[in-house]
Parts: C-alpha cells; structure tokens; sequence
C-alpha cells in the first residue's frame, strides 16, 4: 500500500515565491540605501524604482481581476517581468547617450522600440494594479498628443509618435518625470514606515488611545473612530486602506453603541479620508506638491496642518450633534481600554514624533522617514505583542514593495499625462476656456476648478488626480487671480480627496458599508454630509491665506480661525438638526446660514452669523423657560 506523501509546491510556484521575494526586498533595499547615502540620476534611480515595480505587479497581479490566484501568475507574465527588467536596465547602461548624443542626432530605432514597451508594459502594470480609468485618460492624452491637429478643441500641431513615444520613456517628460522622482526617494519609505507600523501593532495603539481619549463621551464610539481615523492617517494616507483597517472594529462597535449601520459607515470613510490631508504623509501628495510648487515640504507640512484639523473638528462636531440628537450615550469603563497598559506602551507614540520632530527642525523628508523607521523597529523591541520576529523582519521588504506598487504604478502613468499638458500647451487652453465660461469671475472658477477636480478624483487615485489637476487645474488660480500657489494647489488636491466620500464614484464609504452591511448610496450622502467641513476649508484656503500662514499676523490668523472653526459647528449643526437642542426646518435653516456668514472672509457679516446663531439660542431658551413655566 503506497502512503501519500504531502503535496509540495510546484517549480512555477518556487519560482514566483522566490522572484517575489528577490524583487521586492531588492526594490525596498535599494530605497532604503539611496535614502542614507543620496539618490542616483533621475533616469536610473526611475528605471531601477519602475523596473523592480513593474516586474513585481507583473508576478502579484492576474492579467483579469477575477482570475484564479492560484493560476497566476501564467508564464507570459514572467516574460513580460522579464521584459520590464531589461528596458529599463536597457536605460541605466545606456544613460550617457541616451542624455548626450541622442538628443543631438536623435533617438535609434532600438530605443524607439524599448521606450514604446517600457510605455506599454507601464500602462498595463497600472491598469491591473490601479485600475483602467487612469490607464483610458493616459492613452487619450498619448493620442492627443501626436493627432493634436485633429482635436475639436485645444488643438495643437501634433507630435510624431517617435518623439512622443521617446520623451515620455527617455526624458523627464513623462514616466521619470516628477512624480516618479518623488515616488522613488520620499514616498517610499514613509509607506514602507506604514507598513511597519501595522506590522509592529503599533497602529493598534492609536486605537487604543483615541477610544480612552473619547470613548465615555456621548457618541463615544464615534468620535474615538474619528480620533483613531485621524491619528492612523497622518501616517498611512489612503482613505480605502483605512477606512478597512480601522473600520473592521470601529464600524460594529459604533453599530453596538446605537448609530444606524450607514452613520456608522461614513463616520468611519469620513475620518479615514481626512488621513489623506493630514500632515505629515497627505496621501503620499505632500511630497509631489512640494517639488511643483516649489515650497519646501517641511513648510507644506505646518501650512496644512490647520486646514487639517479645521477638517476634523468639523466631523467631530457633526458627528457629536448626531449622537446628542439619537441620545447616543459613551462606553463604560469597562468597555474602555487600560489605562495603565496605554501608559505602558506610550513609547510607542516616539516613531510619529520623531518624523514630525526631524522635519520641523529642518530635516529632509528622506531622512525623517528614514528615522521613523529606524525608530519603529527600535520600540518594537519593548514589548513581545509589538517585536517582530526574524521572519516577520525579512518579510517587510517584500511587504513594503507590495504596498507602494498601486502609488509607483499610478505616478508612472501621471508622469505621461502630465508631460502631455506640458508638451501640448494643453493647460494654457484649459485656463483660457474656464476664464471665458466663467466670465473671469472668481467664485465661477473656483466652482468649475472644484468640479474638475471631482470629476478627475472619481476615476484617479490621489497621487496621480494631484498631478493632473496640478498641472491643469491650479495654474488658472494662480495665473489669473493672484492666489498663493500653495493655496491654489491645496485646493485642488482637497477636493480630489474628497470625492471617495463624494456619490456616485465614493470608495471609501462603498467599503465602509460592505463592512456595516449598509446601503452603500445612503453611506454615501451621510459621508457627504459628515465631511461637509472638507468642502468649505478650500474655499478659506484661497479666500483667507492667512488660515495657512501665508501672509499672517497674530490677528488675522485668530480672526479666520476662530470665525472659521464657529461656522463649521453651526453649519454642521444645522445640517444634523441638534445644537443644545432638537432644531426645527427652520432652526436648521438658520444655523446653516449662519454659519457660512461666519466663515465668510469679513469680519462684520462673521459677527452677524455668530450673533443672529446667539440669538436664536437666547429666543429658543426663553421660549423653553415660559413654556416650562406655563406648564407649571
């Protein structure tokens, strides 16, 4: 009788396994050698940073979205790994002709033909890694560049399709062009600091921290989600990723405690997306829009942080005025975590503030997160439910590189629609039209600027809707009405972010109502609704530059913020229906009014807000008292 033996892997899965592993540690040491001793040349620090990339997404991601993960990768898709691997080593051995003689005497049919695979494999790594919205608008605006002369609008002369194909795989212009430089130096290692933070289970430790901060008030389950939400995304800066992570416990505790399941969904999206405008990472944005703006990142990181907060101490509010509405009360002690085991592990906290710490002190955002990871790895040690063991320590290579693919595969492919709005003289036509449409009026612009960035945040990934709308969007603000670039540009990346909570294309909230078992449209509208703040702080950003330290006194920066954080409570109130008390259609109506007149930029229509708000509580307060009285 013959006894079975255990099944062992096949070679095709040793050899994916093995590949995964080489590749992956490979692209994270590499990242972590280049951010100690310096980087290379933009074209060979790209090639090596897309290469890697590319050849991974080739080996992790099927060909078709629904495929079986046990089939894959097929053996066309190491070849096409292969393939990757040898254009863009094609690019690093051929570095010195390809920025000297090549561009006297023109390009050869050989790097005509690798520039146009590189191009190909590229768009094909995004569209399974990202998605193939990004993928339709990058081919679109290749198309437009080289048939230009045939457009119905913004037409150009056309560029040949040896040109084209060239710049945008052998330049600057397109795939190595800024947002890939960032990618390939800063955004790297601060996701590769996320991943050792979820690994670590320090992540847990915000958690715990936000629930004890919050948890006993009323809507306490609530309002520790938006603490916690808040904490993880200064660090992680995608909205999907936590609204999942932190959702999976957050969601069932805030249905247990009383919230409907689509209040509980889009507390949790609403939160989770404020992690993408949350110092210090901003969705891996920050880093881009310091190198198209021009002010360093250590600057954007302070201007952004009040707009930040502004942001969620509007979600804050209407989360609080929803669960004083619902009588929602707080957890119990018991339900509350230990406080002596938060006191335990506060040493944990010491990684966030050694990067915010290095980069207020000067310290460039490579070297920050480069200390943050070098910390992480320290406190771990402390405590066994945070140490790593050996395995789990060499498997964060691989981990890091599978993190960063999406955002690597995404910068690539902006990198040639952005080159294609420079090349074309496409952004210069743009802000034309929208000056015409609008009548050079501001608030028209600002309405259509925030428009086409919806539009563009609902099939684009954060990184990659900043770099278009950067390129398009923020010049027409900056050009036509002497807005401050960093304002123009925190504008148009706010509302990007926005629209994963923004119906009908709202991610975040769709993922938070598959884990609230909710209708996802309804998640959808609460979202809206929760994060109404996100929608107005752009419009302060522009309208009062103060509010970012543009231009600020003591006086006018207290003045915008403080009008500011009064008109997004009553506005949030009024929208929730619940102030002190239970507020009518026209209490609601009133608060709402209010509030925008208080965060209107003069200082006089401000105090009428706040004073009709006063009021209307002193009227509703003696209307209560002689009703009380009468009773009596």
């Amino acid at each position: 009788m013959q006894t079975s033996r255990p099944e062992r892997p096949g070679f095709k899965a040793k050899v994916l396994q093995w590949s995964v592993i080489l590749l992956g540690s490979g692209l994270t040491l590499f990242q972590l050698y280049t951010g100690l001793y310096g980087t290379y040349v933009s074209q060979i620090q790209g090639a090596i940073h897309v290469g890697l990339a590319v050849s991974l997404v080739f080996m992790l991601f099927p060909f078709s979205p629904g495929a079986d993960a046990r089939r894959r990768p097929s053996w066309l898709d190491f070849m096409l790994a292969l393939v990757a691997l040898a254009v863009n080593t094609y690019i690093i051995f051929n570095y010195d002709r390809l920025v000297t003689r090549a561009l006297i005497i023109g390009y050869s049919e050989t790097d005509f033909l690798v520039a146009l695979t590189g191009i190909v494999l590229v768009l094909e790594a995004t569209r399974r890694c990202v998605g193939l919205p990004i993928v339709l608008i990058a081919i679109v605006a290749i198309l437009y560049s080289v048939y230009g002369n045939f457009a119905p609008v913004f037409a150009h002369p056309g560029i040949s399709w040896e040109r084209m194909v060239t710049d945008a795989y052998l330049t600057t212009s397109g795939v190595f062009g800024t947002p890939i430089q960032v990618s390939s130096t800063y955004i790297y290692l601060f996701l590769l600091f996320g991943v050792i933070l979820v690994k670590t289970n320090i992540g847990e430790f915000f958690g715990d921290l936000a629930f004890l901060a919050t948890g006993r008030f009323t809507g306490g389950t609530a309002k520790a989600a938006v603490f916690a939400s808040a904490l993880q995304g200064m660090v992680s800066g995608s909205s999907i990723s936590n609204t999942v992570a932190s959702g999976s416990f957050t969601i069932p505790m805030m249905k247990r405690a009383g919230f409907k399941p689509e209040f509980a969904g889009a507390t949790e999206a609403s939160a989770s997306t404020g992690g993408q405008i949350m110092p210090p990472v901003m969705g891996a944005a920050a880093f881009i829009m310091a190198a198209y703006t021009g002010v360093a990142y250590n600057d954007i990181m302070v201007m952004a942080a009040v707009p930040a907060l502004l942001y969620f101490i509007g979600v804050f509010a209407a989360v609080h005025f929803f669960a004083a509405k619902m009588k929602i009360g707080g957890l119990s002690r018991q339900e509350l975590p230990d406080s002596r085991e938060i006191r335990k592990n506060l040493h944990l906290i010491i990684p966030l503030v050694a990067i915010v710490g290095c980069l207020l002190i000067g310290r460039t955002a490579t070297f920050a997160a480069f200390t943050g990871i070098i910390a992480a790895l320290l406190v771990s040690i402390v405590r066994k439910k945070t140490r790593l063991s050996l395995k789990e320590l060499l498997s964060l290579g691989e981990e890091g590189a599978r993190t960063a693919l999406p955002v690597i595969a995404a910068c690539a492919t902006a990198g040639i629609i952005a080159g294609t709005v420079t090349k074309t003289g496409l952004g210069a036509g743009i802000s034309k039209d929208v000056l015409a449409l609008s009548g050079g009026a501001f608030l028209p612009v600002l309405l259509l600027t925030m428009l086409a960035s919806f539009v563009l945040g609902m099939g684009l990934p954060t990184t990659a809707n900043y770099i278009v709308t950067a390129s398009i969007a923020a010049p027409i603000l900056v050009n036509n009405f002497d807005i401050p670039v960093i304002s123009a540009h925190l504008f148009v990346f706010y509302f990007g972010v926005l629209a994963d909570i923004t119906p009908p294309v709202c991610l975040a909230a769709y993922a938070a109502a598959g884990i609230a078992k909710a209708n996802p449209m309804k998640t959808g509208l609460y979202a809206f609704v929760i994060a109404i703040s996100g929608f107005i702080v752009p419009f302060v950003i522009v309208t009062q530059p103060a509010m970012i330290l543009v231009d600020a006194t003591v006086t006018s920066f207290l003045t915008a913020l403080l009008t500011t954080i009064a008109g997004l409570i009553f506005v949030s109130a009024g929208l929730m229906g619940y102030f002190l008390r239970p507020l009518g259609l026209i209490g609601r109506a009133v608060f709402i009014f209010s509030g925008i007149l208080a965060i209107v930029p003069d200082l006089w229509l401000s105090a009428i807000g706040i004073g009709i708000v006063a009021v209307h509580e002193i009227a509703g307060h003696l209307r209560a008292s002689h009703s009380a009285t009468g009773s009596t």
